[in-house]
């Protein structure tokens, strides 16, 4: 049975209309959002068991602000919230609020709605609800409560209209955008991966599918139909921004369609396959500017907080005080509230603290995110990491790239490693160090919502909590392919990783290499498949099977790229076996060739050491910058030896050699004279770890690649002391050799 809080939302009306001179014919020409507060999903887990996600801080501020936010700069007057769980606790923070209470004055939509269903165990369910009420009465903007994103719609809206003027089947525009060459972080996040095949002639969706490591077919197979249009692109380099413009057409084909769960997987999916069926006609609207994401896991909770710091979401930063009563201000890379306070010889460095948060002495804070009223001890080490409001980190705590929610006490001495969930009221005794695996994920309650039994052995004597562990599947699972692992998998917790997923790589010896279809240009190298060149490669396929080949490819490169730097910056003891099992899973699953592997292993290398260069790595000099990054991590030189080189040959040794040094060439920011005193040292220290040997690398020296243009050559030019001493010493040798000979003769 299903119902709303229609006193609320009357209250609503009435209290605004007025204000818009508020005759009832002009609420057809009033643009209208709909926000799907609920997702039905568990990403979150365990925090969502207390908290809605909508609800919970992005940079300290309740996610829905910044879709609230971008709605209202983008002229909607009324809005409909679909409340799921915690609907409660979602109505009462909308009616409490300043500037979103329908009753306040300062509100800027004319009408805000919610609408509960109380039986939807689906997005599904909530918009086939919202056909039934027959609220909608003409074109308007369907967004998740957690989208972060400042693009502008006016243009969008009326290139939709004007679609749906020429032909009245034209029923929705989904907004997308390319990663190109992006900074974002949200432009890097991996796991599923949306695949939208669209005309870019008009910009009409033909074809929508999603790929990830896990799904046991790794390929994409292309409708037959989607060849009737003659020229088409296959798009994995987008962002789904999780904004679409709907006309209520698109209502009726959920109702039409009862067992749709998801809007892309299912809806997205079902009607542009059935398109013959129904008529509808589904454009894309690719754009090369702004920014658009959903925090729709912790991994894209974690990039959209990073590209919020980077002021890549402007106006919506920090410094903006989007809530009421929120006084940041910005200086010297710090965002920090009245009364915040970091105490002398501590360093706080890329971070926010809210309003009277403590930084005692001695402590280092880096990358991080500090709420209201926290208190950091002594000797507190916290790096990438979010620490939610009144948590506690007791004197000589160490956290690294995880979450510590509301209330949480860490003690003394403890060591919380990356990727750790620590929920609302957990507390972990001091001298506590929790486990790198399984991720710690604690909380006070069962996913039933039950109160959890404390595990003594994991949060210590005087702890609270336990191993929060999800429900178990229901066996009678409803997945279209047999055999496939779940893909949220991938994107449940903080730190994306293949690592445990029961990825084999004994087999990956036996697949077939092609090295010369695989050939990356330099921009390629640092940018994998959101360049613009491999963009192009995807366009007009004549075969399905030649377009899911490249786009593998493409796919391969970035995730392996970005999972080896995350790995080599990571700043725990564990070695590189995780890595590498990531890796050849990823290998696996895309069919890469040696090639490919030797490149993304150039490229995350020469990455690494680059960036331990910059000042804000330490700014060391190239030969110990080389030496950290190749040594810092148990087994990464054996990993480097047997996957990067991959044998004894003269060959294979020259162009791993080739590879770095396009690597190099290819970072941004780094000029050719510090990129070739940088590959010398690497090449040096490579030789003396016996990777690469002299012959390998006097062979780079005289491969004509090796300076086809003016870059390479200035980069090349740097390791001539080192050819040169090569060369001499065998020479040297060789003369040994002669003269032991002489002597043996006489």
């Amino acid at each position: 049975m299903s119902g709303k809080q229609a006193s609320k939302g009357e209250a609503a009306n009435k209290s605004k209309k007025p204000a818009k001179g508020g005759a009832e014919e002009k609420r057809e020409d009033a643009l209208q959002a709909v926000i799907l507060a609920d997702s039905f999903q568990d990403r979150f887990q365990p925090f969502a068991l207390e908290k809605p996600r909508c609800l919970l801080p992005l940079v300290n501020v309740p996610v829905i602000e910044y879709t609230l936010e971008y709605l209202a700069s983008n002229g909607v007057q009324e809005v409909f919230i679909y409340c799921g769980a915690h609907s409660e606790d979602v109505e009462a923070y909308i009616n409490d609020s300043d500037r979103w209470s329908p009753e306040s004055n300062l509100c800027p939509f004319s009408s805000v709605e919610f609408i509960r269903v109380s039986d939807a165990s689906s997005t599904g369910d909530f918009l086939r609800d919202l056909d039934k009420r027959s609220l909608i009465s003409g074109d308007f903007i369907l967004v998740h409560g957690d989208v972060v994103a400042n693009i502008p719609l006016d243009g969008i809206l009326a290139r939709h209209r004007a679609r749906r003027e020429a032909n009245r089947d034209a029923c929705m525009t989904i907004v997308l955008r390319s990663t190109g060459d992006s900074p974002h972080r949200a432009a890097k996040a991996r796991g599923i991966t949306p695949v939208f095949v669209v005309d870019p002639t008009n910009g009409r969706c033909l074809q929508y599918e999603e790929m990830h490591p896990l799904q046991k077919d790794k390929y994409v197979k292309l409708d037959e139909s989607v060849f009737d249009y003659g020229e088409f692109e296959m798009r994995t380099d987008l962002i789904d921004c999780g904004i679409d413009i709907c006309t209520p057409d698109v209502l009726a084909l959920w109702s039409e369609s009862f067992d749709y769960e998801l809007p892309r997987k299912n809806f997205l999916h079902g009607v542009l396959k059935d398109w013959e069926l129904n008529g509808k006609i589904i454009s894309a609207e690719i754009l090369e500017e702004g920014y658009g994401a959903r925090a729709s896991n912790l991994q894209m909770y974690d990039c959209i907080s990073k590209d919020i710091l980077h002021r890549w979401t402007l106006p919506y930063v920090p410094d903006s005080n989007l809530l009421h009563g929120q006084t940041y201000k910005y200086k010297r890379g710090l965002w920090l509230e009245d009364g915040a306070h970091i105490a002398k010889n501590s360093t706080v460095t890329k971070s926010v603290l809210g309003k009277t948060a403590y930084v005692d002495t001695g402590s280092r804070i880096s990358s991080s995110i500090i709420g209201r009223r926290c208190q950091i001890g002594k000797n507190v080490r916290i790096e990438n990491s979010y620490i939610w409001d009144d948590a506690v980190i007791e004197d000589g705590a160490t956290v690294l790239h995880s979450i510590v929610a509301n209330d949480a006490v860490i003690g003394k001495h403890s060591y919380i490693p990356q990727g750790s969930l620590i929920s609302y009221g957990v507390r972990i005794s001091a001298g506590t160090q929790l486990p790198s695996k399984p991720l710690p994920r604690i909380s006070l309650l069962t996913s039933e919502g039950e109160p959890a039994k404390t595990d003594i052995k994991l949060v210590g004597n005087d702890g609270k909590g336990a191993q929060y562990e999800e429900p178990e599947d229901d066996e009678d699972s409803d997945s279209e392919d047999e055999g496939d692992v779940d893909p949220a998998v991938l994107q449940s917790s903080l730190i994306y990783s293949l690592a445990g997923l029961n990825i084999s790589s004994e087999s990956i010896s036996t697949l077939a290499t092609h090295d010369s279809d695989d050939e990356l240009s330099d921009d390629e190298y640092e940018h994998g498949f959101q360049s613009k060149a491999n963009r192009e490669r995807l366009s007009s396929f004549a075969s399905d099977g030649s377009a899911a080949a490249a786009m593998k490819l493409d796919q391969f490169h970035g995730d392996a790229v970005h999972g080896l730097v995350d790995a080599l910056r990571a700043d725990d003891n564990e070695d590189f076996d995780s890595a590498k099992l990531e890796f050849m899973g990823l290998r696996l699953a895309n069919n890469a060739s040696d090639s490919m592997m030797r490149k993304a292993i150039a490229v995350a290398f020469a990455t690494r050491a680059a960036e331990l260069m910059s000042p804000e790595n330490g700014g060391l000099e190239p030969t110990k910058a080389a030496g950290r990054a190749l040594t810092s991590k148990k087994g990464a030189v054996k990993f480097i030896t047997e996957v990067g080189v991959g044998g004894n040959k003269v060959d294979l040794h020259a162009e791993f050699a080739l590879a770095l040094q396009k690597a190099l060439a290819a970072i941004k920011g780094l000029d050719s004279a510090r990129a070739g005193t940088l590959l010398a040292a690497l090449l040096q220290q490579l030789y003396n770890l016996d990777v690469l040997e002299e012959e390998g690398i006097l062979a780079w020296w005289t491969d004509a690649r090796a300076a086809e243009n003016d870059t390479l050559s200035k980069i090349k030019e740097k390791s001539r002391v080192l050819v040169e001493w090569l060369e001499n010493a065998d020479e040297e040798d060789s003369d040994e050799d002669s003269d032991e000979e002489d002597e043996d003769s006489d």
